[in-house]
């Protein structure tokens, strides 16, 4: 079991773990080892996640987000399968637990009186300003 929060926490049978060979320099050993990790974790299919927390986590998966609606997480920053592994799990952790927190709901609000006010006044003043500085040659004459 993954815990993300109190009300949430997800079956490790429900995420899929593939390790991959890494692309970039490293040698004969990226030739032999297999240890880029690839997560897939279905977000329609889970049974763990509530409704709302899955909208959002489809909204936060971006480019991640395949057509299936799973997320594809790859991890190879470090150099063995268990470190990436526990990478991929942290950032699908952090992916759900920001998607389980509920956006706050805006308050409309209207500006104060004397908010309005000060508002009106200050484009009288500067209304009055372009005035002055208006040429009209026939003033000059």
């Amino acid at each position: 079991m993954i815990i993300i929060s109190r009300e949430i926490s997800i079956d490790e049978k429900e995420i899929d773990v593939d390790f991959i060979r890494s692309s970039g320099p490293g040698g004969q050993n990226i030739n032999k080892v297999s240890t880029a990790v690839q997560l897939r974790f279905n977000i329609p299919q889970s049974p763990s996640l509530p409704e709302d927390v899955k909208i959002r986590l489809a909204e936060l998966a971006g480019t991640r987000l395949s057509d299936k609606g799973e997320i594809i997480i790859e991890a190879k920053r470090f150099r063995t399968q268990s470190k990436n592994r526990e990478d991929a799990i942290r950032r699908l952790v952090v992916l759900i637990t920001q998607a389980a927190q509920k956006p706050k709901v805006r308050k409309k609000t209207k500006p104060s009186v004397s908010a309005s006010a000060a508002r009106v006044s200050d484009k009288k003043k500067r209304g009055s300003l372009k005035k002055i500085r208006n040429y009209n040659p026939e003033d000059w004459e």
